[in-house]
């Protein structure tokens, strides 16, 4: 199997992949490009859509995965260094830890969507892109010293847990409620937590909960057990698309979490929250444009040999034209990726979550639906192929379900682009702020 010969059909690979110049891939990130797509292909791509089929990612591959450290790549960049240097861990793929940038992420995650399926990738990585690092970032150091070694090794696998059945994109009105024991040892927790991926198979929640009163600044965010805790009821939902990420709905009944449990302190919940969300929407961004791209290089190719009226559907003027705008929304879309992952590795952590914070709850939203116009056009090009979850069609067919995993979770598409431009007004007025300040000295 050839793993690093780019596809030749148009639109199925980033142009760094086809040979042409990139301002962004330095030789060693294309050696990376390169041993993660023969890694990927190997562990997960090449099975990803018999395992879709069959609804669950057999555990062997998560532990796999660990073994060779590539789940490592879905947490924020910089990585815990020290940490990982603790645990014996120094690079991934020959790429020293201390080395890694979000370009190698983003290469990372383009390469786990390669199948064009988001719930087999899924199905792996939500504890490591979502659920560690509050704990590593927040969290004392006892907290640490109790959680991280098995999480990052992923002897115990976690998950995050917002949303609950009645609070989605609006995190300020979570309701399950963690109130302090008579002894103050413990929290009571009390609630429900819904559409929760991997939920199932987690040892722990990294879990948004109520110590205080209502909004916002009555959140906290604690490290919850789960798999036999007593208290705690899981069971797995069926969803349309994304169907072997393990969507779980998670019950609590007087469940017992130690106060120490907590990640920073009683009130921090939200900045937390919101901390976490820009990387969650960066990686949904990449891994989603990829869907978008194997959606519409794999109607390309059909439309190359398909025949109708006497031609192949490529011969057909108005098949050119879908193909061709729906190419134009991947390609940009792909461009303005890229970009803000090349600024991340520029911009301190602060600057860049205020500079960039509203660009990529923008960019998430207009990601999906850049994958919602590819897989459309590819269901409607593979025409009755395109509505049959078997034979030629069955990979379309399966990524224009997965298109509102896309569209909802990591907050959903109205949500975001109001937070999008509420977020550059904020911008905005601060440095009209700093002008006029200046402008009177």
């Amino acid at each position: 199997m050839a793993y690093n010969s780019p596809n030749p059909i148009p639109f199925s690979e980033p142009p760094y992949i086809r040979g042409l110049p990139s301002p962004y891939i330095t030789p060693a990130h294309r050696r990376f490009q390169q041993a993660c797509r023969k890694f990927a292909t190997e562990n997960l791509i090449q099975h990803a859509l018999e395992w879709e089929r069959e609804g669950t990612v057999p555990e062997h591959v998560f532990h796999t995965f660990c073994k060779h450290n590539m789940l490592l790549p879905n947490m924020p960049a910089p990585l815990p260094v020290d940490w990982l240097k603790r645990l014996g861990i120094n690079d991934i793929l020959g790429v020293k830890v201390e080395d890694w940038d979000y370009i190698y992420t983003g290469i990372y995650c383009d390469e786990m969507a390669r199948s064009g399926l988001s719930g087999p990738s899924g199905s792996l990585n939500a504890g490591f892109a979502f659920g560690i690092a509050p704990i590593y970032k927040f969290g004392s150091t006892q907290l640490q010293e109790r959680f991280l070694p098995e999480l990052l090794t992923g002897k115990k696998r976690g998950c995050i847990a917002i949303t609950e059945p009645e609070a989605g994109s609006d995190v300020a009105n979570i309701t399950t409620t963690a109130v302090k024991s008579a002894d103050g040892q413990h929290y009571i927790l009390n609630g429900s937590k819904k559409w929760i991926t991997n939920g199932i198979w987690s040892d722990y929640a990294t879990m948004a909960v109520r110590t205080g009163g209502p909004g916002a600044a009555g959140l906290s965010v604690l490290v919850v057990p789960l798999k036999g805790h007593p208290g705690v009821s899981m069971r797995r939902l069926k969803v349309s698309g994304q169907i072997t990420g393990g969507t779980t709905y998670i019950e609590l009944d007087d469940v017992k979490v130690p106060v120490s449990n907590i990640i920073g302190k009683e009130g921090d919940g939200m900045r937390i929250i919101m901390t976490n969300f820009n990387h969650e929407r960066l990686v949904i961004s990449v891994g989603v444009t990829r869907q978008a791209r194997v959606a519409l290089s794999a109607a390309f190719s059909y439309c190359l040999k398909r025949e109708a009226f006497g031609k192949t559907l490529m011969d057909q003027p108005v098949v050119r034209h879908r193909l061709a705008k729906a190419g134009a929304e991947l390609e940009s879309m792909w461009a303005w990726v890229e970009q803000i992952l090349y600024q991340l590795v520029h911009l301190s952590k602060e600057e860049g979550d205020r500079q960039l914070g509203g660009l990529t709850a923008l960019a998430k939203a207009k990601s999906a639906m850049v994958l919602n116009e590819c897989a459309q056009t590819a269901v409607l090009l593979f025409g009755g192929n395109g509505f049959t979850k078997t034979g030629q069609g069955e990979l379309v067919e399966a990524i224009l379900r997965d298109v509102p995993g896309a569209r909802i979770p990591g907050g959903s598409e109205d949500v975001l682009l109001d937070l999008s431009i509420r977020q550059l007004v904020k911008l905005y007025q601060a440095e009209e702020k700093k002008l006029s300040q200046s402008a009177k000295i």
